[in-house]
């Protein structure tokens, strides 16, 4: 397998992985926002926390490669105006809650594919402090798609 191909592969995915983590941070507010259960509240901000966190890792793991670069993340912004719509048309707030944890879930689900691959492939590239930064990333995404499942369970009883 040629090296450098998968690196620039590695790059590209990094760039969609920052773009799409630009597309969370400016969603963050709203959504919190419009939640009403405190507990989820509490989840939502300290995920926000969180991808803070992700996206500096996924700024060192650009460094690594010796990477630069902005992009866009299509598959995040359309994600964003389905939860935008889902909590716009929720009856009440319990079903608002809800969707906001159907679509918080969703996410997760994008970054722990995101993030297992980028693990993946940085281990074929030898790109050690990546492959360990993207594992703690996937771990926890993986957690907090626990705790919004457990929230969620809490809701409806």
């Amino acid at each position: 397998m040629n090296q450098e191909h998968l690196q620039q592969l590695i790059a590209d995915g990094l760039v969609a992985m920052k773009a799409g983590g630009r597309v969370a941070a400016a969603a963050t507010d709203e959504i919190q926002q419009a939640a009403s259960d405190p507990e989820l509240k509490s989840a939502l901000e300290a995920g926000n926390e969180t991808a803070k966190t992700w996206q500096t890792r996924i700024e060192r793991a650009l460094g690594e490669l010796g990477a630069t670069g902005e992009g866009e993340n299509p598959i995040l912004e359309a994600h964003y105006q389905v939860s935008r719509k889902i909590r716009d048309t929720a009856q009440d707030e319990q079903v608002r809650d809800l969707g906001i944890i159907a679509s918080g879930q969703l996410a997760l689900h994008y970054w722990i594919a995101a993030f297992g691959t980028m693990k993946a492939y940085a281990r074929q590239s030898g790109l050690g402090q990546t492959e360990q930064e993207m594992s703690r990333s996937v771990e926890e995404a993986k957690q907090a798609d626990e705790q919004h499942t457990e929230i969620a369970a809490r809701i409806m009883g």
